[in-house]
This record gives structure tokens, sequence and C-alpha cells, in this order.
């Protein structure tokens, strides 16, 4: 099946930039739109798609029809948008890691992203937040850079699995901060948040959608936030950057983008980049992407490439000392 796929994969690539017909602003879309989400109805990536392609579909005269293809990580949606192309009416939405990080992780994509995707518009992004439970004696990043370099692996960690945006979010923390920490994978955030809270492990690089109630209820602490900014759904939460020996740029960040495959006719990109960007300027979009944890953030086909190269590049590095363990 992966032989199949990929051969597949590799005869659209080859075909892209003839097989699209060329359609201006003026002609398209004369059919509907399908957008690929490489994670299941219900997620969080699918249902920011939804909130996207729902006023899109408006916009365009055409219906917009999310089609779930989930699995490895995200990979096998974009996967399925490239073997499904052709006629210029095939898109997705993807979070950042088939983007980045699993051409290091796996051994095969089946694409390469820098000739067989083109960038559309950043949708969205996410920030962590480094939680510690409220009965812990850590009670902010400086208290906790120092017990996390007391010793060895003094400071247990949860993430929501090896590889994981929260693992390489934390293993980036500890470079830059130069402290040393035990990495404890879980499945999920309600794993490590129950973790965090029965003391099992003292800390985890969380969504601040999933450490919210409880830092509401009294039982979590956040110590700070990953964002080069203060995050609106957590405004009073530090930022890490120039914080505790970090330096003044340090970032991690999850993002949510919406892309094309390779030989999409520019007019056709430049049209859904405007569309997007006046989608997620309304305010109320704004208000149901940070209900679920996003905060809206559109930037231009280049500003998408700038980011992939860069998290491509800085997760790379951090993937290279995890694996060098």
């Amino acid at each position: 099946m992966r032989f199949q796929l990929t051969r597949r994969m590799a005869l659209a690539s080859a075909v892209a930039l003839t097989a699209f017909p060329a359609l201006g602003q003026d002609t398209w879309p004369n059919a509907p739109v399908r957008v690929f989400v490489g994670f299941p109805a219900g997620s969080s990536p699918d249902t920011l798609a939804r909130i996207v392609t729902d006023q899109l579909a408006t916009r365009l005269g055409q219906p917009v029809v999310i089609e779930n293809r989930p699995g490895a990580g995200g990979v096998i949606g974009v996967q399925q948008m490239l073997v499904s192309a052709g006629d210029g009416h095939t898109f997705g939405t993807t979070i950042n890691g088939p983007l980045t990080t699993a051409q290091r992780m796996m051994d095969s994509t089946g694409y390469n992203v820098a000739a067989d995707i083109m960038p559309v518009t950043l949708i969205a992004t996410s920030p962590l937040v480094l939680a510690v439970s409220a009965d812990s004696d850590i009670s902010d990043l400086d208290t906790f850079v120092a017990a996390a370099g007391a010793e060895d692996e003094a400071i247990a960690y949860g993430s929501v699995g090896q590889g994981s945006g929260a693992h390489l979010t934390a293993e980036l923390f500890a470079a830059e901060a130069g402290v040393n920490m035990l990495h404890i994978p879980f499945t999920s955030y309600a794993e490590v948040t129950t973790s965090i809270l029965g003391g099992e492990i003292d800390a985890g690089f969380m969504a601040p959608s999933a450490a919210l109630p409880f830092v509401e209820a009294g039982t979590m602490r956040m110590l700070g936030i990953t964002s080069s900014e203060p995050f609106a759904q957590a405004p009073d939460v530090p930022v890490l950057a120039g914080s505790a020996g970090l330096p003044s740029d340090f970032r991690a960040e999850l993002w949510n983008a919406f892309i094309a495959p390779a030989g999409t006719d520019a007019a056709v990109i430049d049209r859904l980049n405007t569309e997007i960007a006046e989608i997620l300027a309304d305010p109320a979009v704004q208000e149901q992407l940070l209900a679920i944890g996003w905060q809206a953030a559109p930037g231009s086909p280049d500003d998408l490439r700038a980011r992939i190269d860069g998290d491509t590049s800085m997760w790379g590095a951090v993937i290279d000392r995890v694996q060098a363990q």
C-alpha cells in the first residue's frame, strides 16, 4: 500500500505543473472545492477547518467539502490531497507536523514539502503552557529552572507522546535553558493532567485549553507560555521568552495552515489567501477559534513558506539532539 501510494503521488507530482487548468479569478471556482484534513471529524484541526471553510463556501459560491483522512499525525491528509489533485479545486488544511517534523521522524512521507506543496496562508497558532500542580513548591519559572538544573533529570515532565509538539517544545526549552528533564510520554493531555495533580510527574507542556479548567479550579499553576506574545486565552500568563536564561526570541507554537498542491494557479492562491484573511478578520470567527485554543494568524504565502522553513530547521535540530541522547 505504501509503495502504491508513493508511486501515485510521484506520478501526480510529475504532471502537476501541466495537469491543472489555467483558472483565473474570473472563472474559478467552477466546481465544488475539496479540502483534505488529516484528522478525524470533531478533532481540533477538523473543527478549525470547518469554521473557515463554512465561511469560504459562501464567499466562493461553491460547496467546500471537508474530507477527513486521519493518520500518521496528519501526513495521510497531505498525501491524499496530493494524489487527489489535478482539477485546481483540491486543497488541504494541516497542522505544522506534516510540513516540518514528519520528514525527519518518518522513513518516508511520500512527498517533498518544497516541491509538492504550495503555501496559501497560515490560519491560526496555538502556544503551549508550562504547567505544574498548585501544590508544587515550584512557584514560577525561576524556581522551575533552578529545580531542573539542580541535578540531571530532577524534573519529570509529561507530554502527549514521543515526537509530539509538547515533547519537542520541552526539549527545546531544556536546551535553551541549559537544564535536563526526564520525559514521560502519555497519550493525552488528560493523562498528563492526572499525573501532574497526582504527583507522579512534576510538570507538563500543555495546550492552554487543557490546563485552564484546572487553573480556574485552583489545582494547577501555569508558569509561562511559549508564544512570543501573551495569548488571548490566557492573557495573564507570562511569556517564557527572555526569562530565566531563555533567549528573547524563544517561541514554540503549533500552527494550522491552508495549503495547495504544486501547480495550482497563482490567481487561485491569491484569491484563497484574500478570502481566508477576510474570514479571519471577523471578530466572531476569532472568538470561535479562541474557544478551541487557536488564535487567528493570517499572512501571505511567503510568510507561510518562511514559517515552514524556519520551523523545519529549528525542530530538526531538536530532533537530532533527542535522537543522539
